[in-house]
Protein backbone atom coordinates (compact mmCIF):
# COMPACT_ATOMS: atom_id res chain seq x y z
CA UNK A 1 0.00 0.00 0.00
CA UNK A 2 1.01 3.69 -0.35
CA UNK A 3 2.03 5.73 2.34
CA UNK A 4 -0.76 7.87 3.98
CA UNK A 5 0.25 11.21 2.76
CA UNK A 6 -1.19 13.28 6.04
CA UNK A 7 0.84 10.32 8.11
CA UNK A 8 3.82 11.23 5.97
CA UNK A 9 4.22 15.20 6.51
CA UNK A 10 3.51 14.42 10.13
CA UNK A 11 6.52 12.32 10.33
CA UNK A 12 8.43 14.63 8.00
CA UNK A 13 8.29 17.59 10.58
CA UNK A 14 10.30 15.33 13.04
CA UNK A 15 12.58 14.11 10.70
CA UNK A 16 16.29 14.67 11.90
CA UNK A 17 19.29 13.01 10.93
CA UNK A 18 22.67 13.62 9.36
CA UNK A 19 21.21 13.23 6.13
CA UNK A 20 19.02 16.81 7.19
CA UNK A 21 21.64 18.57 8.45
CA UNK A 22 24.31 18.43 5.73
CA UNK A 23 21.79 18.46 2.84
CA UNK A 24 20.23 21.88 4.80
CA UNK A 25 23.64 23.67 4.32
CA UNK A 26 23.82 22.68 1.09
CA UNK A 27 20.41 23.79 -0.01
CA UNK A 28 21.39 27.28 1.96
CA UNK A 29 25.09 27.15 -0.16
CA UNK A 30 22.59 26.43 -3.50
CA UNK A 31 20.23 29.00 -2.82
CA UNK A 32 22.18 31.88 -1.68
CA UNK A 33 24.40 31.02 -4.93
CA UNK A 34 21.39 30.73 -7.54
CA UNK A 35 19.61 33.35 -6.02
CA UNK A 36 16.48 31.69 -4.82
CA UNK A 37 13.82 32.75 -2.78
CA UNK A 38 13.48 32.34 0.85
CA UNK A 39 9.79 30.16 0.13
CA UNK A 40 11.50 28.28 -2.44
CA UNK A 41 14.56 27.28 -0.07
CA UNK A 42 11.69 26.39 2.47
CA UNK A 43 10.10 24.56 -0.54
CA UNK A 44 13.20 22.24 -0.50
CA UNK A 45 13.73 21.53 3.10
CA UNK A 46 10.53 20.32 3.59
CA UNK A 47 11.11 18.01 0.43
CA UNK A 48 13.81 16.47 2.15
CA UNK A 49 12.26 15.64 5.06
CA UNK A 50 9.27 13.96 3.48
CA UNK A 51 12.11 11.98 1.52
CA UNK A 52 13.68 11.04 4.95
CA UNK A 53 10.20 9.51 6.32
CA UNK A 54 9.45 7.87 2.99
CA UNK A 55 12.70 6.42 2.76
CA UNK A 56 13.41 3.00 3.77
CA UNK A 57 17.16 2.98 4.71
CA UNK A 58 18.29 6.04 6.34
CA UNK A 59 21.53 7.41 5.12
CA UNK A 60 21.55 5.77 1.49
CA UNK A 61 21.41 8.08 -1.53
CA UNK A 62 17.95 8.93 -2.92
CA UNK A 63 16.66 7.42 -6.02
CA UNK A 64 15.44 10.22 -8.57
CA UNK A 65 12.08 7.89 -9.16
CA UNK A 66 11.42 8.45 -5.51
CA UNK A 67 11.95 12.24 -6.03
CA UNK A 68 8.95 11.77 -8.50
CA UNK A 69 6.21 10.63 -6.19
CA UNK A 70 7.09 14.08 -3.96
CA UNK A 71 4.07 15.89 -5.29
CA UNK A 72 1.56 13.22 -3.71
CA UNK A 73 3.14 15.05 -0.47
CA UNK A 74 3.00 18.33 -1.66
CA UNK A 75 6.65 18.26 -2.38
CA UNK A 76 9.07 20.02 -4.59
CA UNK A 77 10.90 18.33 -7.69
CA UNK A 78 13.35 20.00 -9.61
CA UNK A 79 15.05 21.85 -7.08
CA UNK A 80 15.36 19.14 -4.79
CA UNK A 81 16.58 17.47 -7.57
CA UNK A 82 19.26 19.78 -8.03
CA UNK A 83 20.55 19.75 -4.76
CA UNK A 84 20.45 16.16 -4.25
CA UNK A 85 23.38 16.42 -6.91
CA UNK A 86 25.46 19.20 -6.00
CA UNK A 87 25.22 17.27 -2.31
CA UNK A 88 26.26 13.98 -4.46
CA UNK A 89 23.24 11.99 -2.66
CA UNK A 90 21.15 11.11 -5.97
CA UNK A 91 20.86 8.15 -8.23
CA UNK A 92 19.26 9.41 -11.74
CA UNK A 93 17.24 6.10 -12.42
CA UNK A 94 15.12 8.37 -14.04
CA UNK A 95 13.98 6.79 -17.92
CA UNK A 96 14.15 9.26 -20.75
CA UNK A 97 11.74 10.59 -22.57
CA UNK A 98 12.29 7.94 -25.57
CA UNK A 99 12.54 5.01 -23.17
CA UNK A 100 9.15 6.23 -21.65
CA UNK A 101 7.42 6.88 -25.08
CA UNK A 102 8.91 2.94 -26.04
CA UNK A 103 7.66 1.75 -23.36
CA UNK A 104 4.42 3.24 -24.05
CA UNK A 105 4.40 1.72 -27.45
CA UNK A 106 5.63 -1.99 -26.96
CA UNK A 107 4.12 -2.32 -23.84
CA UNK A 108 1.53 -4.65 -25.80
CA UNK A 109 3.71 -6.90 -27.93
CA UNK A 110 5.01 -10.26 -27.59
CA UNK A 111 7.91 -11.00 -25.13
CA UNK A 112 10.54 -12.17 -28.09
CA UNK A 113 9.55 -9.29 -30.18
CA UNK A 114 10.11 -6.53 -27.12
CA UNK A 115 13.39 -8.09 -26.79
CA UNK A 116 14.52 -7.72 -30.45
CA UNK A 117 13.56 -4.11 -30.04
CA UNK A 118 15.00 -3.35 -26.79
CA UNK A 119 18.52 -4.67 -28.34
CA UNK A 120 17.72 -2.18 -31.22
CA UNK A 121 16.72 0.61 -28.72
CA UNK A 122 20.23 0.40 -27.03
CA UNK A 123 22.21 0.59 -30.01
CA UNK A 124 20.31 3.55 -31.20
CA UNK A 125 20.79 5.24 -28.10
CA UNK A 126 24.49 3.88 -27.07
CA UNK A 127 25.68 2.68 -30.50
CA UNK A 128 27.32 -0.11 -30.80
CA UNK A 129 31.55 -1.30 -30.51
CA UNK A 130 31.09 -4.37 -32.22
CA UNK A 131 31.01 -5.15 -36.01
CA UNK A 132 29.25 -3.77 -37.87
CA UNK A 133 30.32 -0.76 -35.24
CA UNK A 134 27.36 2.48 -34.75
CA UNK A 135 27.43 5.84 -33.44
CA UNK A 136 24.45 6.58 -31.32
CA UNK A 137 21.69 8.62 -32.80
CA UNK A 138 19.88 11.01 -31.45
CA UNK A 139 16.75 10.41 -29.25
CA UNK A 140 14.45 12.29 -31.44
CA UNK A 141 15.30 10.17 -34.59
CA UNK A 142 14.84 7.58 -32.59
CA UNK A 143 11.69 8.43 -31.25
CA UNK A 144 10.73 8.94 -35.28
CA UNK A 145 12.00 5.65 -36.10
CA UNK A 146 9.67 4.06 -33.17
CA UNK A 147 6.32 6.01 -34.37
CA UNK A 148 6.82 4.77 -37.75
CA UNK A 149 7.23 0.92 -36.97
CA UNK A 150 5.00 0.34 -34.18
CA UNK A 151 2.18 0.47 -35.82
CA UNK A 152 3.17 -2.16 -38.01
CA UNK A 153 5.06 -4.18 -35.52
CA UNK A 154 1.75 -4.38 -33.77
CA UNK A 155 0.07 -5.53 -37.53
CA UNK A 156 2.12 -8.69 -37.56
CA UNK A 157 1.10 -9.78 -34.12
CA UNK A 158 -2.80 -9.26 -34.82
CA UNK A 159 -1.81 -11.77 -37.57
CA UNK A 160 0.24 -14.19 -35.55
CA UNK A 161 4.05 -13.30 -35.91
CA UNK A 162 5.72 -13.51 -32.32
CA UNK A 163 9.09 -12.61 -33.69
CA UNK A 164 10.76 -10.99 -35.91
CA UNK A 165 12.81 -13.39 -37.23
CA UNK A 166 9.59 -14.34 -38.80
CA UNK A 167 9.14 -11.09 -41.34
CA UNK A 168 9.72 -11.75 -44.94
CA UNK A 169 9.86 -8.73 -47.84
CA UNK A 170 6.41 -9.56 -48.29
CA UNK A 171 5.14 -9.08 -45.02
CA UNK A 172 7.35 -5.55 -45.26
CA UNK A 173 5.89 -4.42 -48.52
CA UNK A 174 2.53 -5.44 -47.35
CA UNK A 175 2.43 -2.91 -44.45
CA UNK A 176 3.85 0.00 -45.18
CA UNK A 177 1.72 2.95 -45.48
CA UNK A 178 0.96 3.93 -49.47
CA UNK A 179 2.34 7.21 -48.82
CA UNK A 180 3.43 10.40 -47.28
CA UNK A 181 5.55 11.36 -43.89
CA UNK A 182 4.20 7.97 -42.59
CA UNK A 183 5.84 5.32 -45.17
CA UNK A 184 9.40 7.60 -45.13
CA UNK A 185 9.14 7.14 -41.37
CA UNK A 186 8.68 3.10 -40.96
CA UNK A 187 11.15 2.65 -44.19
CA UNK A 188 13.50 3.92 -42.49
CA UNK A 189 12.67 2.78 -39.15
CA UNK A 190 12.43 -1.10 -39.98
CA UNK A 191 15.24 -0.46 -42.21
CA UNK A 192 17.38 0.18 -38.90
CA UNK A 193 15.86 -1.92 -36.91
CA UNK A 194 16.61 -5.29 -39.03
CA UNK A 195 20.07 -4.07 -39.85
CA UNK A 196 21.15 -4.13 -36.08
CA UNK A 197 18.53 -7.52 -35.47
CA UNK A 198 20.77 -9.19 -38.78
CA UNK A 199 24.49 -8.22 -37.09
CA UNK A 200 23.64 -9.19 -33.51
CA UNK A 201 21.95 -12.75 -35.35
CA UNK A 202 18.82 -12.56 -34.06
CA UNK A 203 17.14 -12.88 -37.50
CA UNK A 204 17.96 -15.18 -40.32
CA UNK A 205 17.98 -12.53 -42.82
CA UNK A 206 17.19 -9.02 -43.68
CA UNK A 207 14.04 -8.70 -45.18
CA UNK A 208 15.07 -4.76 -46.19
CA UNK A 209 17.65 -5.03 -48.00
CA UNK A 210 17.87 -4.15 -51.35
CA UNK A 211 14.29 -2.17 -50.73
CA UNK A 212 14.20 0.95 -52.59
CA UNK A 213 13.16 4.01 -50.61
CA UNK A 214 10.59 6.18 -50.67
CA UNK A 215 11.74 9.33 -51.96
CA UNK A 216 10.64 12.33 -49.23
CA UNK A 217 8.34 14.83 -50.74
CA UNK A 218 9.96 18.01 -50.10
CA UNK A 219 7.39 21.66 -49.17
CA UNK A 220 7.65 24.71 -50.27
CA UNK A 221 8.50 27.75 -48.10
CA UNK A 222 6.23 30.25 -47.94
CA UNK A 223 6.03 33.75 -46.68
CA UNK A 224 4.27 35.07 -43.52
CA UNK A 225 1.77 37.68 -42.82
CA UNK A 226 3.82 40.55 -42.36
CA UNK A 227 1.11 42.40 -40.13
CA UNK A 228 1.63 38.84 -37.21
CA UNK A 229 5.49 39.98 -37.60
CA UNK A 230 5.04 43.11 -36.98
CA UNK A 231 2.42 42.30 -34.11
CA UNK A 232 5.48 40.06 -32.88
CA UNK A 233 8.50 42.55 -32.71
CA UNK A 234 6.41 44.97 -30.91
CA UNK A 235 5.40 42.56 -28.03
CA UNK A 236 4.92 44.41 -24.75
CA UNK A 237 6.60 40.92 -23.50
CA UNK A 238 10.89 41.65 -23.95
CA UNK A 239 11.57 38.04 -24.16
CA UNK A 240 9.05 37.80 -27.04
CA UNK A 241 10.39 40.91 -29.21
CA UNK A 242 13.82 39.92 -28.71
CA UNK A 243 13.24 36.25 -29.61
CA UNK A 244 11.27 36.92 -32.59
CA UNK A 245 13.87 40.02 -33.65
CA UNK A 246 16.58 37.18 -33.75
CA UNK A 247 14.61 34.91 -35.76
CA UNK A 248 13.16 37.49 -38.03
CA UNK A 249 16.70 39.49 -38.89
CA UNK A 250 18.99 36.44 -38.43
CA UNK A 251 17.13 33.49 -39.15
CA UNK A 252 18.04 31.95 -36.09
CA UNK A 253 16.47 28.62 -35.02
CA UNK A 254 14.88 27.69 -31.89
CA UNK A 255 17.24 25.51 -30.61
CA UNK A 256 20.13 28.33 -31.29
CA UNK A 257 17.76 30.70 -29.37
CA UNK A 258 17.55 28.35 -26.31
CA UNK A 259 21.24 27.95 -25.91
CA UNK A 260 22.54 31.31 -26.83
CA UNK A 261 24.62 32.93 -23.70
CA UNK A 262 25.22 36.30 -22.45
CA UNK A 263 29.15 36.00 -23.46
CA UNK A 264 28.00 35.32 -27.17
CA UNK A 265 27.14 39.04 -27.63
CA UNK A 266 30.20 41.24 -27.53
CA UNK A 267 29.71 44.59 -29.22
CA UNK A 268 26.89 44.77 -31.00
CA UNK A 269 27.77 40.85 -32.55
CA UNK A 270 26.77 37.85 -32.21
CA UNK A 271 29.36 34.93 -32.38
CA UNK A 272 27.44 31.79 -33.17
CA UNK A 273 28.46 28.26 -34.36
CA UNK A 274 31.39 30.27 -36.18
CA UNK A 275 29.84 33.08 -37.75
CA UNK A 276 30.15 37.26 -36.55
CA UNK A 277 27.12 38.01 -37.37
CA UNK A 278 26.74 42.31 -36.83
CA UNK A 279 23.31 42.47 -34.87
CA UNK A 280 20.48 44.64 -36.79
CA UNK A 281 19.57 48.13 -34.86
CA UNK A 282 16.02 46.99 -34.30
CA UNK A 283 17.53 43.48 -32.46
CA UNK A 284 19.73 45.71 -30.48
CA UNK A 285 16.93 47.77 -29.36
CA UNK A 286 15.10 44.82 -28.10
CA UNK A 287 17.97 43.47 -26.84
CA UNK A 288 18.70 46.26 -24.71
CA UNK A 289 15.04 46.17 -23.09
CA UNK A 290 15.39 42.60 -22.61
CA UNK A 291 17.99 42.54 -20.25
CA UNK A 292 16.88 46.16 -18.54
CA UNK A 293 13.80 43.22 -17.74
CA UNK A 294 15.97 40.29 -16.76
CA UNK A 295 18.14 42.26 -14.46
CA UNK A 296 15.06 43.58 -12.58
CA UNK A 297 13.34 40.72 -12.44
CA UNK A 298 16.02 38.08 -11.42
CA UNK A 299 19.56 40.17 -10.37
CA UNK A 300 20.75 37.44 -8.29
CA UNK A 301 20.31 34.34 -11.12
CA UNK A 302 23.73 33.16 -12.09
CA UNK A 303 22.64 31.49 -15.62
CA UNK A 304 24.72 32.02 -18.16
CA UNK A 305 21.88 31.94 -21.32
CA UNK A 306 20.94 34.69 -22.61
CA UNK A 307 16.89 34.17 -22.09
CA UNK A 308 15.75 32.65 -18.89
CA UNK A 309 12.53 32.47 -17.31
CA UNK A 310 10.28 31.53 -14.04
CA UNK A 311 11.59 27.73 -13.91
CA UNK A 312 15.26 28.20 -15.11
CA UNK A 313 16.44 31.15 -13.69
CA UNK A 314 17.19 29.55 -9.88
CA UNK A 315 19.57 26.83 -12.15
CA UNK A 316 21.57 27.02 -15.19
CA UNK A 317 19.48 25.17 -17.65
CA UNK A 318 18.34 26.62 -20.79
CA UNK A 319 14.48 27.65 -21.49
CA UNK A 320 12.00 25.28 -22.60
CA UNK A 321 11.05 24.43 -26.24
CA UNK A 322 7.89 26.56 -26.05
CA UNK A 323 9.79 29.82 -24.53
CA UNK A 324 8.52 32.54 -24.99
CA UNK A 325 6.81 31.65 -28.49
CA UNK A 326 3.84 29.98 -26.43
CA UNK A 327 2.83 33.66 -26.06
CA UNK A 328 2.56 34.37 -29.86
CA UNK A 329 1.03 33.18 -32.92
CA UNK A 330 4.39 32.96 -34.80
CA UNK A 331 6.56 29.87 -34.97
CA UNK A 332 10.33 30.37 -34.80
CA UNK A 333 11.00 27.47 -37.62
CA UNK A 334 7.97 29.45 -39.85
CA UNK A 335 9.67 32.83 -39.49
CA UNK A 336 12.98 31.36 -39.90
CA UNK A 337 11.59 29.90 -43.58
CA UNK A 338 10.06 32.99 -44.41
CA UNK A 339 13.01 35.28 -43.66
CA UNK A 340 15.09 33.27 -45.26
CA UNK A 341 12.63 33.25 -48.32
CA UNK A 342 12.99 36.85 -48.31
CA UNK A 343 16.93 37.23 -48.75
CA UNK A 344 16.98 34.67 -51.71
CA UNK A 345 14.61 36.80 -53.39
CA UNK A 346 16.15 39.94 -52.28
CA UNK A 347 19.27 38.81 -53.65
CA UNK A 348 18.24 37.64 -56.88
CA UNK A 349 19.20 33.60 -55.95
CA UNK A 350 22.58 34.49 -54.61
CA UNK A 351 23.10 30.89 -52.80
CA UNK A 352 26.27 31.25 -51.77
CA UNK A 353 25.14 34.76 -49.88
CA UNK A 354 22.27 32.77 -48.26
CA UNK A 355 24.72 29.99 -47.12
CA UNK A 356 27.25 32.65 -45.28
CA UNK A 357 24.15 34.26 -44.23
CA UNK A 358 21.71 31.87 -41.96
CA UNK A 359 24.61 28.84 -42.13
CA UNK A 360 23.36 27.32 -44.69
CA UNK A 361 24.29 23.95 -46.51
CA UNK A 362 24.05 24.54 -50.49
CA UNK A 363 21.22 21.99 -50.64
CA UNK A 364 19.53 23.91 -47.86
CA UNK A 365 19.71 26.93 -49.83
CA UNK A 366 18.55 25.41 -53.15
CA UNK A 367 15.04 24.95 -51.50
CA UNK A 368 14.37 28.12 -51.37
CA UNK A 369 16.15 29.44 -54.79
CA UNK A 370 13.88 27.07 -56.27
CA UNK A 371 10.87 28.85 -55.07
CA UNK A 372 12.53 32.32 -57.59
CA UNK A 373 10.47 30.47 -60.56
CA UNK A 374 6.85 29.84 -58.45
CA UNK A 375 4.32 32.17 -59.60
CA UNK A 376 2.44 32.66 -56.75
CA UNK A 377 6.14 33.76 -55.11
CA UNK A 378 7.06 36.21 -58.13
CA UNK A 379 9.04 39.50 -56.91
CA UNK A 380 8.77 42.74 -59.06
CA UNK A 381 11.73 45.24 -58.45
CA UNK A 382 10.65 48.29 -56.63
CA UNK A 383 10.47 51.49 -58.81
CA UNK A 384 13.38 53.37 -56.89
CA UNK A 385 15.58 50.03 -56.80
CA UNK A 386 15.64 49.76 -53.31
CA UNK A 387 16.00 46.29 -51.74
CA UNK A 388 13.22 45.04 -49.93
CA UNK A 389 11.84 41.81 -49.70
CA UNK A 390 7.63 40.53 -50.28
CA UNK A 391 6.26 41.49 -47.08
CA UNK A 392 7.62 44.76 -47.38
CA UNK A 393 10.16 44.60 -45.00
CA UNK A 394 13.23 45.68 -45.48
CA UNK A 395 15.89 42.71 -46.59
CA UNK A 396 18.46 41.37 -44.24
CA UNK A 397 21.36 41.47 -46.31
CA UNK A 398 24.47 42.73 -45.17
CA UNK A 399 27.21 44.34 -47.06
Amino acid sequence: MDPDPAVVRERAFDADSDLIRHCSAVVRNHAAQHGWSKRQTNDVIRSLRLLQALQDTPGAKIRATDVLELPRYDGNITSTLDVLAAADMLIDDRPSHVERYFAAKTARLPEPMRQQLEVWLEVMLNGSGQAPRQRSRDPQTARIHIMGITPILHTWVDAGHLSLAEITPEHVRAALPASGARRNFAEYGLRSLFKVLKARKLIFANPTRGMPLTPVNANVPLPLDTDAIRRALDSPDPAIALAVALVAFHALTAHQLSRLALTDIVDRRLRLDGRDIPLAGPVRVRLTAWLDHRNRTWPGTINPHLFVGRVSAPRLTPVGKQFPWKGTDVRPQALREDRILQEIHATGGDVRRVCDLFGLSIEGAMRYALTLAHPDLERRPPDDGASTNLDGLPSMTID
